[in-house]
């Protein structure tokens, strides 16, 4: 399991092996805590002035009730609070502002039909937001400045893996090029419309900027080293005389790109010559900006490259695919790059198969010379640095088709089709944590990418029994294709990907492409939707995405989408609606600046006062009681529970449950069991029935205490960091039963397995943490044709009656089954709902041949 780091060359460092234990996926906490300011909170002159302030601001106050409140303030008050009014408060919030990047406006001139129109552009200096985050002693200490090469040993080599961006191969090719003593400087940028309406009408145009130097954890989160809204593009207005013609088309882009061209504008010659800061550790490094990713969906990509889109003869903005090829991924075809398009730029009249090639995939009128920005910036590519967008090229693009077609399927099929999806489906479905319950799927659309993944994950187990490959092969077909689709889909969630990996997405995306192709050639004949747009192309090029520039999380969009509500609400609660870009930012400065000094008073409090434990939200059991806490050798902690019972309670309270039969003898048996295994020497065997005398060297108390959740940890398959299960076990759970099924470890093997009841049983003054479970490890006998084609795990209940008593220690992680309705007592294991148990399951079938 060790650990190779190959740092570049230029770093001065030497490749380093760590044992796995002793290595860390991206840069700890300093050694030395940093240096603390102590009065944080200025320019507010008290303490108190500021969490007043910081109070007014986050609940929206108006001016008169911020007067009414300070007022309150001032009439009870024991400490020193010197704010006046709403006026006084809101200069203190503006000589506040200065702490970090404000935002500037200036105005962007673009002509149209020979006038001269005018827009604001709002905007930060993304060079000084950069350095406010180098210079900041919480985030500097996450950055990470050199590239490096990941290799992790299987037992026989070293296998690359990648995951952070500077693990990838760009941010070392860009290393490679700036001088040796430079550090690469990463951005990532997204851009897209918000609608801030309810009904649409008011809309926004934000850009968001996050450092690709941070790790994932810190730049996709909600600190200061996360994602910063640091302009605000202008959007033209559409005028019917004009829209939609290809000069009122080249205009708008004009607009966008001039905007681009001064917010890059601080960046441009520092990406040539560099430039030396003084970071958080007092040491000067010089480094050279590079627009790494730039995270955006079609639309706005065609936007950024310049490209005609879908009318294009090449709508695809990274290649030169042709339009009538977009269906057909098989092929290769050459890839876009910046200096291309600006040699045709620069001699437009060239004749050349290859450059007439590139022309037509490119807008053909406008003043190209001024609007592809990204020429300003040295080693910056816009068609490399364009990313895979895997909540509109697959959940809303690729599976939207795919579901859309297959809800055709279902209504041609009829009404029992659509209730055997729903009812015996879907509705019965085991709830599971981060994923989405459905009250409805068939014949309703949803305005949600996640809601089309958790459909994807969960489809092919809804519907396999409704259509039969030798009654409806091309339903079937169908179904095969989205199976597929949701294994590359799971590869795309990846957050570590190594060579085996990306060679095995590679291979599952090669299948669906063949599959579709079958598909397509099939349903020709009645094809009513064409399937030959951009986002059934546009997988072609994540494998390539994830070798340069790391995993899909680095570019996900979601993050991004995230921050579209708070403008939403500043644009409901802090604008009057009226050129309403200046308050919404003002606003979200504010926010910004808030968070900061809320951020330094905490480190203060923290070095006067020592660290307080804050318990996690998230790991905190929503029942509302406590839970008893993992020791060294436990990997899970139980919670809520109950009162104590007697063995008399347990089996009266279950009468009629054969799984409960017995209860006392099967406890007692694996009590047994569990001593001799782990080499307890007893004088007799211990015996729990009352008609029998205890004569074990350790007395058992006849008594138990019963848990309805647990929270394990395991190790994932997937980034080898502890991940954590929360599983139920629980006869009312918001509303209906509730018993999660789980993978443990038992003497054969893996197996899986429902818990039935989870409780503690003392012996001795040893406690004892138990499950009893129902095994699903029943032969199957012969498997269905559907099994191979949709790659189910099949798994058998046995008889209720032959529950069995489990260590809860023995419990790997919890899984989701899926019955199957044709078959009696046999389940599905669900392989798709996260990234581990998908690789988990890969190795069962491995192993199992």
């Amino acid at each position: 399991d060790d650990i190779q780091v190959r740092y570049h060359p230029n770093s001065e460092c030497p490749t380093q092996v760590y044992h796995f234990e002793d290595y860390r996926c991206g840069p700890g906490a300093p050694a030395a805590p940093p240096k603390v300011d102590p009065e944080p909170w200025r320019p507010f002159r008290t303490r108190i002035d500021f969490e007043v302030a910081e109070l007014a601001h986050e609940a929206a106050l108006t001016h008169e009730q911020t007067d009414r409140f300070i007022k309150l303030i001032h009439r009870s008050r024991c400490e020193l609070f010197t704010l006046r009014n709403r006026k006084d408060m809101r200069d203190t919030w503006d000589a506040a502002s200065f702490k970090l990047t404000p935002f500037t406006k200036e105005e962007v001139v673009v002509p149209f039909q020979g006038v001269d129109q005018t827009f604001p552009f709002f905007h930060r200096s993304l060079w000084d937001w950069a350095v406010d985050l180098l210079q900041d002693p919480e985030v500097g200490p996450h950055f990470v400045f050199d590239a490096q090469q990941l290799s992790k040993f299987d037992g026989e080599k070293f296998v690359r893996y990648i995951h952070e961006p500077w693990t990838a191969n760009a941010f070392w090719e860009h290393q490679s090029k700036i001088p040796s003593d430079g550090k690469p400087l990463a951005f990532v940028l997204y851009a897209d419309k918000a609608k801030l309406s309810s009904f649409g009408c008011a809309k926004g145009y934000p850009i968001v900027a996050r450092c690709a130097n941070l790790p994932a954890a810190v730049r996709n989160g909600e600190g200061l080293g996360g994602g910063r809204v640091v302009g605000w593009l202008p959007i033209v207005k559409e005028d019917k005389k004009h829209s939609k013609k290809p000069a009122f088309v080249n205009f708008k882009n004009a607009v966008w790109h001039t905007s681009f061209l001064t917010l890059l504008a601080c960046l441009a010659p520092l990406s040539k010559l560099g430039s030396p800061i003084r970071c958080w550790d007092d040491v000067v490094r010089t480094f050279y900006p590079i627009i790494l990713i730039l995270s955006a969906d079609y639309e706005e990509q065609v936007v950024m490259a310049l490209i005609r889109g879908l009318m294009g003869k090449f709508p695809c903005p990274v290649c030169l695919i042709p339009r009538e090829e977009l269906s057909k991924g098989l092929n290769t075809y050459r890839l876009r790059s910046s200096g291309d398009a600006k040699a045709i730029r620069i001699n437009p009249k060239s004749r050349s198969r290859q450059e007439r090639e590139l022309k037509s995939g490119r807008i053909a009128e406008g003043k190209r010379n001024e609007l592809l920005v990204y020429d300003t910036m040295e080693h910056t590519d816009v068609y490399q640095a364009l990313s895979f967008d895997k909540l509109h090229f697959n959940d809303e693009g690729k599976f939207n088709h795919l579901w859309t077609e297959l809800q055709k399927w279902i209504t041609n099929s009829g009404r029992q089709a659509a209730m055997i999806i729903y009812i015996a489906s879907f509705e019965s479905f085991p709830r599971w944590q981060n994923l989405n319950h459905f009250d409805q799927v068939v014949s309703i659309s949803f305005a949600d990418g996640t809601k089309y993944e958790d459909i994807s994950k969960l489809i092919v187990f809804a519907a396999h029994n409704v259509f039969k490959r030798d009654l409806d092969p091309q339903a079937y077909l169908l179904l095969h294709c989205i199976w597929s689709y949701v294994e590359f889909n799971t590869y795309a969630l990846l957050e570590v990907h190594t060579e085996d990996t990306i060679r095995d997405g590679r291979n599952t995306l090669l299948e669906l492409t063949e599959l579709m192709d079958i598909y397509i050639k099939d349903t020709a004949d009645f094809l009513e939707k064409s399937w030959n747009f951009p986002k059934m192309h546009l997988s072609a090029h994540l494998f390539d995405d994830i070798e340069a520039k790391g995993v899909t999380r680095n570019y996900n969009m979601k993050p991004n989408e995230k921050m579209h509500g708070p403008l939403k609400d500043a644009y409901q609660d802090r604008t009057n609606f009226k050129n309403f870009a200046e308050q919404i930012l003002r606003y979200n400065h504010d926010s910004l600046v808030a968070e900061y000094i809320r951020s330094k008073m905490e480190c203060l409090d923290a070095q006067n006062f020592g660290s307080s434990i804050v318990p996690d939200p998230l790991e905190a059991d929503s029942d509302g009681l406590e839970s008893t806490e993992p020791t060294d050798t436990q990997h899970f902690s139980l919670g809520s529970q109950q009162a104590t019972k007697s063995f008399a309670e347990i089996e009266a309270a279950n009468a009629g449950d054969a799984a409960f039969d017995r209860f006392q003898i099967k406890l007692n048996e694996f009590l047994n069991r569990a001593f001799a295994a782990n080499g307890i020497l007893l004088r007799t065997r211990i015996v729990l029935d009352s008609s029998s005398s205890i004569r074990a060297s350790a007395k058992v108390q006849r008594c138990i205490t019963e848990f309805r959740f647990i929270k394990v940890s395991y190790e994932s398959l997937v980034d080898w960091r502890i991940s954590m299960d929360y599983l139920r076990c629980n006869p009312m759970f918001h509303g209906s039963p509730r018993y999660d099924c789980v993978i443990l470890q038992a003497e054969s093997g893996p197996i899986f397995a429902k818990l039935l009841l989870v409780f503690t049983c003392i012996v001795g003054d040893v406690t004892y943490p138990i499950a009893l479970t129902l095994p699903y490890d029943q032969p199957v006998g012969a498997r269905p044709r559907k099994d191979k084609d949709f790659k189910f795990w099949r798994v058998k209940a046995k008889p209720r009656a032959s529950a069995e008593c489990f260590s809860v220690q023995s419990i790997i992680r919890g899984c989701v089954l899926a019955e199957d309705s044709s078959r009696a007592n046999e389940f599905l294991v669900v392989d798709t709902t996260d990234t581990d148990i998908f690789l988990r399951m890969k190795e069962i079938r491995a192993e199992a041949g």
